[in-house]
């Protein structure tokens, strides 16, 4: 999928917000400035999230409530080359089965996201466009 603006980005999010079904872990791959928290903040309105929805990358992870029940936790990664105790929070929001889990920059947690989470990659193109895959 070709992805032309920052509206195009957030409405794929809120799209594939609806196929979403708890737990589900999905990993988000992409340079910098890619557009992972863009997608995030669509996949939070596609769950009526109303809070707004900011980059983790200072605080490590954010949890937004879900309407119903269980949490959107936000994690990224990227300033982590050891998640120390990180490694114990994501542990245990894995073993909630309300939960729906997005992880920027994985590597350092690889061994722990489960093998049947989503991947999605979010590259640059030369026209300044992303391409998605799923």
């Amino acid at each position: 999928m070709i992805i032309k603006s920052e509206q195009e980005m957030l409405k794929a999010g809120e799209n594939f917000a609806k196929r979403i079904i708890p737990p589900t872990v999905i990993e988000l791959i992409g340079d910098v400035g890619a557009g992972k928290t863009t997608f995030t903040r669509g996949i939070a309105t596609g769950l009526n999230i109303t809070e707004s929805v900011t980059s983790p990358s200072f605080t490590i992870s954010k949890t937004y409530a879900l309407p119903k029940r269980g949490c959107l936790i936000h994690y990224d990664f990227y300033r982590l080359k050891d998640p120390g105790i990180m490694l114990e929070d994501i542990s245990e929001n894995l073993k909630n089965p309300h939960n729906i889990i997005i992880v920027e920059w994985g590597e350092s947690v690889a061994n722990i996201l489960p093998a049947n989470r989503t991947i999605i990659k979010i590259k640059y193109k030369d026209d300044n466009s992303r391409e998605i895959t799923i």
